[in-house]
């Protein structure tokens, strides 16, 4: 590729299908594989992400919102579409889009049941999650009776899929809770499937759940983070790669001298001599305050170039002292090699999912 000659985020879709593939191989053939493409697919590009997807066969989607599902539809992506947080002002784009919306409390359920039976919907495709310590949406145990004697006073909906969600899959240290909510789901989709009188698909594994559980594969898993490169544990991002690279160039070299600050609120002042390249790119295109004063970097010609100041909304800079390099010269904010993402989150003491997610929308996007 050339180098950058202004920010940007190279996304690279061989990587993207290595990720998929990698992650497919821990399955069952009959394993369904749902790819989470919600916030833009993990800050990158969701249109692009999902139709390259698509044509890898990948069989489900999920989004958060009903618009991240409505923007896929336009783009052409005919594969279901689970809205996994399900509004019910948004009912209406869920029926229009062929959307299938997570129903996780009585009143979600009773809204849709009623939306749904006054368009005219027979057999409208939903999913019933339940909470099995997550503790963020779904329903309890206890609610088994009242939700499936509910789907089954109508014929306006019917149950695609029973999931849950696990909260702590990638720390083995909390195996023992894991499992639990492993044998909880089963229970309970037991329970529903007994009272349905018919068994809808069952999901719970999200990436770390595909590498440490494989007895929780069900008939489908869940993938996010794993399918951009990130396996949350050093063993298995071995066998993933980033598929984002942020790269950006020097606007401009200073010389500061002793006593002299940088950038806003004076919050650097140095003490000796140094050299400082202001880059393009700042907390509003998704490098946040928390990496200035010299937790975060980049890197030039290979070197590591620290934060000086705060950041600044379009702009940040960076000490060059020791750097051999040139206004114009491509800087690498992050890239798959040893300067990641996850490297970077780390430190400023925040994780790679905040990070590639807060790429702002203005920085263009180039597929290689």
């Amino acid at each position: 590729m050339p180098k950058a000659q202004e920010t940007l985020l190279e996304i690279d879709l061989k990587a993207l299908k290595q990720n998929f593939e990698h992650l497919k191989s821990k399955l069952q053939k009959s394993t369904k594989f749902l790819a989470v493409v919600k916030a833009f697919a993990y800050g990158s590009d969701a249109e692009e992400i999902a139709k390259y997807l698509e044509n890898l066969k990948v069989d489900y989607f999920a989004v958060a919102y009903a618009n991240e599902g409505v923007a896929l539809r336009k783009a052409g992506v005919t594969t279901p579409i689970l809205v996994l947080h399900a509004l019910a002002v948004n009912f209406d784009l869920i029926i229009e889009n062929c959307l299938e919306p997570n129903l996780y409390n009585a009143k979600i359920l009773n809204e849709f049941i009623a939306f749904a039976s006054a368009e005219n919907q027979t057999d409208y495709p939903v999913h019933i999650k339940f909470n099995t310590g997550l503790n963020r949406l779904g329903f309890s145990n206890n609610d088994v009776d009242s939700v499936i004697s509910k789907v089954k006073e109508t014929n306006a909906i019917r149950v695609t899929s029973l999931f849950s969600h696990l909260a702590a899959s990638e720390d083995l240290h909390e195996k023992e809770f894991t499992l639990n909510q492993i044998n909880s789901f089963k229970k309970i989709a037991d329970n529903c499937t007994k009272l349905l009188g018919y068994k809808p698909m069952l999901h719970m594994c999200n990436t770390s759940g595909i590498l440490n559980y494989p007895e929780a594969h069900f008939d489908m898993v869940r993938s996010g983070i794993g399918l951009y490169g990130f396996g949350n544990s050093e063993k298995e991002s071995a066998n993933l790669k980033p598929i984002a690279s942020l790269k950006t160039v020097i606007s401009q070299i200073h010389t500061i001298e002793k006593g002299e600050s940088v950038g806003y609120n004076r919050a650097y002042t140095s003490n000796k001599f140094l050299k400082t390249a202001t880059l393009p790119i700042g907390h509003a295109d998704g490098i946040g305050r928390i990496y200035g004063n010299g937790k975060g970097f980049v890197t030039i010609h290979g070197k590591k170039a620290p934060i000086v100041g705060n950041v600044c909304m379009d702009m940040i800079m960076v000490n060059i002292t020791d750097i051999d390099c040139k206004e114009g010269d491509e800087v690498i904010v992050f890239d798959a090699n040893l300067n990641s993402a996850e490297t970077l989150a780390e430190s400023a003491n925040t994780i790679s999912y905040e990070l590639i997610t807060s790429i702002s929308q203005r920085v263009k996007r180039i597929f290689i």
